[in-house]
């Protein structure tokens, strides 16, 4: 508190200063102007002090240059001689530096996408299909949660606060925080009781409320406020993006928030890494982004990244490129569940936030690529895909699901893209009008006219590996599905003709099942019933093993 006190009073000080006119008038004015002097001092040291405790506002000198230029103008008009000359001189300066601020959007442009540029690749890998994507969707956690909320003490002093996905203890959870619901429930309860958590991966999995009080949160007022806090802690920060709960292994909250510098001229942000508060203590540490502690998933915030990927995808040829001509320009999809990205995690328990890129021509949805960034590091991949092939992009799967339910009125959320069996696809969760989970959707990025659904995520990819044999697609099995091979006779044998191709199914006499397509192996199709055949698959441990190669024996 002291710091927001004395940065008022120097600002009241230099306004009194520059307001004050010293030469005008008779000696009798002094006692006046001293009046004046003290006057101004009160008011501007009252005024900023509420308008920087109100508003958050970081206390560096460059954030005052509005309130120079009306300062500096206001010295020039009461000032007269010399003391007009030294304070018009002084409020050009400052309304130099004002204009500076003002336009420097397009200048920095460069600047911008130099800090947000990103390494690129054509795919991401293969999705090991042994593993469940962390794919159920927000508002049907959140919907949940809600429905659980009478587990919570004294239910009406309070409401759900804002869902985040984390991993703790190797499971994908969504976690949303209890936050008062006004301001005398504040005054009343003077802490929050606790934090809801249920599974981002199982959605039949109910939310557990999980004891932890909480003083310093987003929904307290005055000091107790979190974002007030932080701030007071630290003056003179840039921060960029809500504050987020994260909680350790052993289940103790803690909320973050990500702090960075400007581009330039209070323009623009740069990530360099995050304040943690314990929410029950007001206790505060920061880190650089290569020093986070383990439990935090993440460092940087959504808000953040959006903001990343708008400067990688609008400024490649600078700002005014992407106003006019806007060549190479990528616009970033607003389909993400945070901020415009939506997180996701890798096979190795490391979260990125994804967000798909498409033409600024209106009314076409092709995709022009994807990203992922690192929500630890802030590193970014921009993944092109297969160039030869033209994907639509998540607006355009969003609205196949709609057309799909068109009579149920379900639409789909929280559409991400994998790699399923070598198919650039798009998953996303189908929720009803009232925000229940009814399936999962898959449909090919490439070849919209594949799709399927099923219950859980991985009843959907079981149906998509079929689909993609019957359309005449490559299947490559996951990234760690084993390569076997066997030999035997078949006993059973189904052709069915799709497109160009035949897609050839088969059961052996060790009573295992195969599929293959013509597309692959050509000579599938003169496989029946007796041959003596071998086969090299991948064992998925699905009903239908994708076959890579088949042989049949006296046919070479």
């Amino acid at each position: 508190m002291g710091n927001i006190i004395l940065f008022a009073l120097m600002v009241g000080l230099a306004s009194a200063l520059v307001l004050t006119p010293f030469t005008r008038g008779e000696d009798k004015g002094w006692k006046m102007r001293s009046s004046f002097l003290i006057a101004v001092i009160v008011i501007v040291t009252i005024g900023t002090f509420a308008f920087y405790y109100v508003f958050n506002l970081d206390r560096n000198l460059s954030s005052l240059w509005p309130f120079a230029v009306l300062i500096t103008f206001g010295g020039t008009f009461f000032a007269v001689g010399k003391e007009r000359m030294v304070k018009g001189i002084l409020f050009l300066a400052t309304l130099l530096i004002g204009g500076y601020f003002m336009i420097a959007f397009l200048f920095n442009a460069g600047e911008k996408y130099e800090s947000a540029k990103m390494a690129e690749k054509t795919e991401i890998s293969t999705f090991d299909e042994k593993e469940t994507p962390a794919s159920v969707p927000p508002q049907f956690a959140r919907n949940k949660m809600k429905k659980a909320f009478g587990q919570v003490p004294n239910t009406s002093y309070y409401e759900l606060g804002n869902l985040q996905i984390q991993k703790v203890n190797g499971e994908y959870v969504y976690i949303a925080p209890v936050e008062f619901s006004g301001f005398f429930k504040w005054w009343n309860g003077d802490s929050t009781p606790g934090y809801f958590t249920v599974s981002a991966t199982d959605s039949s999995a109910n939310p557990k409320f999980m004891k932890s009080e909480m003083i310093y949160t987003p929904s307290s007022y005055f000091n107790k406020n979190l974002e007030r806090h932080i701030r007071m802690q630290y003056p003179e920060t840039i921060f960029y993006g809500d504050t987020q709960l994260e909680i350790d292994d052993e289940g103790k909250p803690y909320y973050i928030r990500t702090f960075g510098e400007f581009i330039s001229a209070r323009d623009g942000f740069d990530v360099k890494g995050v304040v943690v508060v314990d929410p029950a203590s007001g206790k505060t540490e920061s880190y650089a982004l290569g020093d986070v502690p383990e439990f935090i998933d993440g460092a940087v915030s959504p808000e953040a990244v959006s903001l990343q990927n708008s400067y990688y995808g609008n400024y490649v040829h600078g700002y005014w490129n992407s106003v006019f001509g806007k060549t190479d320009v990528r616009l970033p999809s607003d389909e993400g569940t945070e901020a415009q990205v939506s997180p996701i995690f890798d096979e190795n328990g490391d979260m990125y936030y994804f967000t798909d890129f498409t033409s600024p021509k209106e009314g076409v949805d092709s995709m022009l690529g994807y990203a992922l960034t690192n929500s630890r590091t802030g590193k970014a991949t921009f993944y092109t895909g297969n160039l030869e092939e033209s994907y639509m992009d998540s607006e355009g799967a969003l609205q196949i699901i709609e057309k799909k339910f068109i009579e149920k009125k379900w639409h789909g959320e929280m559409p991400i893209i994998y790699n399923f069996y070598g198919e650039a696809s798009w998953l996303s969760g189908v929720l009803d009008s009232n925000g229940f989970l009814q399936n999962y959707f898959i449909v090919s990025a490439a070849n919209p006219e594949i799709s399927v659904y099923g219950n859980t995520p991985n009843d959907a990819l079981k149906k998509y590996k079929t689909a993609l044999q019957r359309g005449g697609g490559t299947v490559d099995g996951s990234s760690k599905a084993e390569e076997k091979q066997t030999s035997g006779t078949v006993l059973r044998v189904y052709k069915e003709k799709t497109g160009d191709y035949t897609v050839v199914s088969i059961l052996l006499d060790n009573r295992q099942n195969y599929i293959i397509s013509s597309e692959t192996n050509p000579l599938a199709i003169y496989v029946k019933e007796g041959d003596q055949v071998n086969v090299r698959y991948m064992d998925t441990g699905e009903t239908f093993l994708p076959v890579k190669e088949l042989v049949i024996q006296g046919l070479e």
